[in-house]
């Protein structure tokens, strides 16, 4: 399949990724022509607009450890609202499409909301953002000040935790400073992808219950 951005359509064959130069008008002409759909994933930085089309790959990671994040918060007790998909943006300076956002300290401040104000509201407690292609950066996440970020890529999962004004990779998380998330992670997935997801999680669900 060719590439096709134009004013009246956006193809991009399944991982791809385009980096241009634009400014924020544009980003948000092309977000506006995209519509409700969720393909292609856009995002903008520093003037440029970046685009991109997920593998499959992309989602069954995202759907799965969103999945698992929400096990972990069911055991912990810890009331949590999750958004898919959503589009935070800061006009003339940024816009970005998390794969999954948790909102569990500040749950309070958004409860009931259908919008949410990047500019009056608090951001997210927990971002999950899923990169197979090169196209995620966790500094994408601090115009926003997301107090934590788990990055997967290239099969590991990095975690990361707002200290100051930059991300720190960390080993822990606040949420769950007893889990060695990445090593748990890595058991689990393998679990989805030899049988299925839903057998991982009812495994991993399973740990817990004793």
């Amino acid at each position: 399949m060719l590439i096709l951005i134009s004013p009246s359509q956006i193809d991009l064959p399944a991982g791809t990724v385009i980096r241009v130069p634009a400014t924020w008008q544009e980003y948000q002409a092309v977000a506006q022509q995209r519509g409700d759909r969720s393909v292609p994933r856009i995002k903008y930085c520093r003037g440029e607009m970046w685009l991109m089309s997920p593998l499959p790959e992309h989602g069954k990671d995202a759907s799965f450890l969103a999945d698992l994040i929400k096990v972990l918060l069911d055991v912990k007790g810890l009331e949590y609202d999750a958004f898919t998909p959503i589009t935070m943006t800061l006009p003339e300076s940024g816009g970005i499409e998390p794969d999954y956002c948790f909102y569990i300290d500040h749950l309070e401040q958004v409860r009931g909301k259908k919008r949410i104000d990047w500019q009056v509201d608090p951001p997210p407690d927990l971002i999950l953002e899923i990169d197979v292609t090169n196209y995620s950066n966790v500094n994408d996440y601090l115009p926003y000040r997301v107090p934590e970020v788990w990055m997967f890529k290239a099969e590991a999962l990095n975690l990361y935790r707002l200290e100051d004004d930059a991300y720190r990779l960390t080993s822990v998380s606040r949420y769950f400073p007893d889990l060695q998330l990445p090593s748990l992670v890595q058991e689990y997935r393998s679990i989805a992808y030899q049988q299925s997801s839903s057998q991982a999680i009812r495994q991993f669900r399973q740990q817990f219950s004793g």
